[in-house]
């Protein structure tokens, strides 16, 4: 028997195959939108796959499960609760699935989603490992406040935070102190907080490490897993859709975006993505476009700052960066979103006002200082006493709170969301929008 971890570091996300080795048959667990690395192991080892386990509608990627179930054959498994739209068999409370010497045992675990599941992997009569999902992590438990308004069933974040007690206590805690604990994400995902950066745990260290985990009431589980969890992108909810619906097939979805000529003109009234470097951007770009650099968190930003009810253009400096960019956005299921991509090395379009240091140092009060770091960021501190908190994700849409009679200066923690947020109010505010970057602690005020 064998079980191997898939990573995708830009969303913090671990998907596994679980292989038995006598009968070279393989069930994958809650698999990212490419499958290709899942047919890639199965060939690597002479194996079938014969099952997709999803543990809920996941809502910060999207899954290939119906793909994977088209091409291989494979069931899907997952609870009735997700009434799901795709071909499927019931994964509800006690169901079995048998594979070889491995037997994989659902156990419903609402908190996270009211659908969830945990999948305890028996082995020769014991239990050695528990897939988690987005119940349990490392360090911390899943959010309860994504499903008020997605999915088949919807729930108010209180009622789920008191199921994740139950659920903690009265099925994952009662397991073996040696099961191994496989969750669905690591540090960076944004379905918990204060994650530990490790990949696997065991239930007996989680018991002892986790804080959630420790002995309380349940009202002040409820009281600490309900506050400051971070913010909800605009894409979850449509990801918790498309996921209980099954997303296309994902190479035949990225063939299908319409690909442009060269430098393009976008039709207007149409909103343009522009993933180039901030240096390339701000020497010259398209009017109105928005500047979300290719990065590691290129898809969630993206579907934070665009909603998945608006169309866009996307570009980039180079074809290699544009597929990267297609491929990130396909992971989010916003491939279909786009109008259309191309290649931009135009010279000229409009270029961004400079931000000069000294003179902002000089002039301090001559500023509207713009804070984009999330609410959580904030409480910390401020770097500008007289600074507006406006989190980049709000930023689109709470523009006009923004006061006009002075040049506005926009910064961030470490420079990567002050470039898309500038870029923002670049083409919805009447005055100079100058980018700070990172408020670095020279220029913090004592």
């Amino acid at each position: 028997m064998k079980i191997k971890q898939f990573e995708d570091k830009g969303l913090a996300h671990y998907s596994y195959a679980v292989l038995s080795e006598c009968e070279r048959e393989i069930v994958l667990i809650d698999p990212a939108r490419d499958p290709q690395s899942y047919y890639d192991y199965a060939a690597a080892n002479n194996a079938k796959i014969v099952g997709v386990i999803e543990t809920h509608p996941h809502a910060d990627f999207v899954s290939s499960h119906l793909e994977i179930h088209q091409q291989t054959g494979a069931t899907i498994y997952t609870h009735s609760l997700v009434a799901a739209d795709y071909p499927h068999q019931a994964f509800d409370e006690g169901a079995v699935l048998e594979l070889g010497k491995i037997k994989l045992r659902s156990l419903h675990t609402p908190g996270h989603s009211p659908d969830g599941i945990i999948i305890v992997l028996e082995h020769e009569g014991k239990d050695k490992a528990v897939f988690t999902g987005d119940t349990l992590f490392i360090g911390d438990v899943g959010r309860p406040d994504l499903r008020e308004s997605a999915g088949n069933i919807t729930a108010k974040r209180e009622e789920l935070a008191r199921q994740m007690y139950h659920s903690t206590r009265e099925k994952l805690m009662k397991l073996d102190d040696n099961v191994e604990v496989l969750p669905a994400h690591g540090a960076g995902t944004l379905c918990g907080k204060g994650l530990s950066e490790a990949n696997s745990s065991t239930i007996g260290a989680e018991k002892f490490g986790n804080l959630a985990l420790q002995e309380m009431s349940e009202e002040a589980f409820v009281k600490m897993i309900t506050e400051d969890q971070p913010f909800i992108p605009k894409y979850f909810g449509y990801d918790v859709d498309l996921n209980k619906k099954g997303a296309p097939a994902y190479l035949e979805s990225l063939q299908g975006v319409r690909v442009l000529k060269k430098n393009a003109v976008p039709e207007a009234g149409v909103l343009v993505v522009d993933g180039r470097p901030q240096e390339q951007y701000k020497k010259g770009h398209i009017a109105g476009a928005i500047n979300i650099q290719n990065g590691d968190k290129f898809e969630t930003w993206l579907g934070s700052i665009v909603g998945p009810d608006e169309k866009f253009f996307l570009v980039a400096a180079s074809e290699e960066a544009l597929n990267q960019l297609m491929e990130k956005a396909a992971k989010i299921g916003y491939e279909l979103l786009v109008e259309g991509a191309f290649v931009y090395d135009k010279e000229g379009g409009k270029a961004s006002e400079a931000f000069d240091r000294e003179t902002f140092k000089a002039e301090e009060n001559g500023f509207t200082v713009v804070d984009i770091r999330n609410s959580s960021e904030t409480k910390a501190g401020k770097f500008f006493q007289q600074s507006i908190n406006i989190p980049l994700p709000e930023l689109r849409e709470r523009a006009r709170e923004i006061p006009t009679d002075k040049p506005v200066v926009v910064h961030c923690a470490g420079g990567y969301r002050s470039a898309a947020g500038s870029s923002i109010l670049e083409s919805l505010l009447p005055v100079k929008v100058l980018d700070m970057s990172e408020a670095v602690t020279a220029l913090k005020n004592n």
